[in-house]
C-alpha cells in the first residue's frame, strides 16, 4: 500500500526534465500547501535527474508564492555532475506563475558517511506518552495536522492553551501518521512540520516563509523524530526559524533555517 507521502510525491515525467504532480489539499496549511511537502516533492524531482546521486545533502528554495491543492509541474535542470556530488535547479510552476525556485546539490550519504564529530548535544524531550497530541481538537486543525503524530513537550506546548512561554522554542516527537519510516526526503518535510515558532511568542496566524535551506546529515533510523526549532531574533515583520531533527538513534540527521513573515495577529 502506497504511503500519503508517497503519493503526495508522485510524478509524472515529460520531456526535458519536466514533471506533472499533483498536490493534495491533505497537506495544507493556512494560506497554501505546506512548504516543506512542496520541497520533498521538487526534491523527489532532482533525485530522478541525478539517478547515481540519491541524496538531498543542501536544499535552498525561495518561495515566490502560495501554492494550491490541484496540477503543478516541476520543471528541473542539471547544472554540474561531478563523480562525488552534482548540483540543479527546479522549479514549482501553477496556474502559469513561478511558486518557488530551489538549487540543490546531491550526492549518496551512505558514501560519504564517515566520522561523526559534533558539539551539540541531543536536546532533552520526555518520552512520547509524555507529551501532548496534535490531536487534542482535531476539529480547529488544518488538513496538515492530519499526515503526523506529532506529540509536544509539556514545557513548549503554552502557546496552545494561550500561554506562551515567551521562549521562541517548540520542541516535539514526529512521525509520519501512516506508519512510513523516516528518509532523506521525509526530512526535508519535516523541517517545515512544526507551527511556527513565533506561536511561543504569542503570535497567531499564517507564517509565510520566503526562503528555507535544509541540510541533511544522515539517512535517519527508523522511528520517532525528535524536532526541535527555535527563533533568537523578530524584526520589520520577519523572522528567523532554526530547527534540528534527530533521529531514534541518537543522531542529528538534518538541520535548517529558514525566513518567514511573522503573523500579523498577536
Amino acid at each position: 500500500m502506497t504511503s500519503e507521502f508517497d503519493a503526495a510525491l508522485a510524478l509524472t515525467p515529460r520531456e526535458g526534465g519536466v514533471y506533472d504532480a499533483v498536490l493534495d489539499h491533505g497537506w495544507h496549511i493556512g494560506g497554501g500547501i505546506n512548504g516543506g511537502i512542496l520541497l520533498a516533492t521538487m526534491a523527489e524531482a532532482i533525485r530522478r535527474e541525478l539517478p547515481t546521486k540519491p541524496d538531498p545533502l543542501v536544499v535552498s528554495a525561495h518561495y515566490l508564492g502560495p501554492s494550491s491543492a490541484g496540477p503543478a509541474e516541476v520543471r528541473t535542470r542539471v547544472v554540474r555532475e561531478g563523480g562525488t556530488v552534482g548540483t540543479a535547479e527546479a522549479t514549482l510552476v501553477q496556474d502559469g506563475a513561478d511558486k518557488i525556485a530551489v538549487l540543490a546539490t546531491y550526492g549518496d550519504l551512505e558514501r560519504l558517511d564517515g566520522e561523526v564529530r559534533t558539539s551539540v548535544e541531543p536536546f532533552e524531550i520526555p518520552p512520547p506518552e509524555e507529551c501532548f497530541s496534535a490531536d487534542l481538537n482535531p476539529a480547529a486543525s488544518p488538513p496538515l495536522m492530519g499526515r503526523f503524530d506529532m506529540l509536544f513537550d509539556p514545557a513548549s506546548v503554552g502557546w496552545a492553551l494561550g500561554q506562551p512561554s515567551g521562549s521562541g522554542e517548540i520542541r516535539a516527537w514526529l512521525r509520519l501518521k501512516d506508519g512510513r519510516d523516516p528518509d532523506p526526503l521525509v526530512l526535508l518535510t519535516m523541517v517545515d512540520s512544526l507551527p511556527p515558532v513565533v506561536f511561543d511568542l504569542g503570535y497567531t496566524g499564517w507564517a509565510p516563509t520566503l526562503e528555507l535551506t535544509a541540510h541533511v546529515r544522515a539517512r535517519p533510523a527508523p522511528g520517532w523524530l525528535k524536532v526541535r526549532a527555535w527563533t533568537t531574533n523578530v524584526a520589520g515583520g520577519l523572522f528567523e526559524e532554526d530547527c534540528e531533527v534527530w533521529d531514534s538513534s541518537g543522531r542529528l540527521v538534518a538541520q535548517s533555517r529558514q525566513l518567514a513573515m511573522v503573523p500579523r495577529r498577536r
